[in-house]
Order: structure tokens, then C-alpha cells, then sequence
């Protein structure tokens, strides 16, 4: 049985990205699969600006018409993983401790979405902070993550 398209595309463009200086955060597909959109979200050290963005995305392009995963026409979207970085890694939730996530996962005791902090990471469990109380959630079961981003405008000024 053939891995899913996402699986292979990262496969595919991990040592690239490493290449390039990049961390490969997390690659996703949406829509048919004769013409799927593919969804590249990197980082690097210090960010990606805009021209990091244009200039991964011919090496990406590249890689998926050489290697062509895909088969046929697809969409290609490059971005940085921005404030809801996807966490899709057990290295992710361990880097990421103290921050607020979003998880979704398989029913656990009747219950598939969690958000809390990330308190803990150990070899298969996240154990996160959801309203104060501790909630065990194994890694296998989490079906989708990413970080609940905060953005912080500062202060209005008084106009003086």
C-alpha cells in the first residue's frame, strides 16, 4: 500500500528543505486528487520573509515536477507555519511546553478536541493543562495540533 500523498511529498522535500537551511514544519493536501492543493509550511532560524518564500517555492516546485508525487496538475501554497504553527511531531510538543495548542484527536473518554497548555512531553504522551485540571492525551491518538497563537498589538498610543 502506497504512504498518503502529504507522507510522500515530506519525504520527499525533508532533505531539501534541510538543505536550504530550512525546518520542513509540516506539509498538508486538500481537494481532488486530480488536482490537489499541497500546503508547505517552513521556518528557519530568525523566520521566512517574502523572498525566502518565492525562492523555496521554485526549489519546491522543482522537486515535485522532477520526482512528480502527485501525478498530474496540483496547486502549490509555500508559507511560513505562522502564529497556529501545525504541530506534527512529538519533538514539536516537547519544544513547544508552556504554550497554549489545539489538539484534535481520536475519542478519548467521549471526547475528541482539546486546548490547554502543554505541560509535559514524555515518550508517547502530551499531557496538557485544559482549565486547570491534567489530561493525559497519547501522542497516537492525536489526529491534528498546532499552537493557538497569540498576537499582541501593544498599546494604542495617546497621539502625543
Amino acid at each position: 500500500m502506497q504512504a498518503p500523498l502529504h507522507e510522500r511529498i515530506e519525504a520527499l522535500l525533508a532533505p531539501l528543505a534541510e538543505r536550504e537551511g530550512f525546518e520542513l514544519v509540516a506539509v498538508e493536501t486538500a481537494g481532488a486528487s486530480g488536482a490537489p492543493l499541497i500546503r508547505v509550511f517552513l521556518d528557519r532560524d530568525g523566520g521566512v520573509d517574502l523572498e525566502a518564500i518565492v525562492a523555496a517555492n521554485r526549489w519546491i516546485a522543482e522537486a515535485l515536477d522532477a520526482q512528480d508525487p502527485v501525478n498530474g496538475p496540483y496547486t502549490l501554497e509555500v508559507s511560513s507555519p505562522g502564529v497556529d504553527r501545525p504541530l506534527t511531531r512529538l519533538t514539536d510538543f516537547k519544544r513547544f511546553e508552556g504554550h497554549v495548542a489545539s489538539l484534535k484527536t481520536t475519542p478519548i473518554e467521549g471526547r475528541a478536541s482539546f486546548t490547554g497548555t502543554i505541560v509535559a512531553v514524555d515518550d508517547d504522551t502530551i499531557m496538557l493543562d485544559v482549565d486547570n485540571e491534567s489530561v493525559r492525551i497519547p501522542y497516537r491518538a492525536i489526529t491534528k495540533a498546532r499552537l493557538k497563537g497569540t498576537v499582541d498589538f501593544g498599546k494604542k498610543g495617546t497621539g502625543d
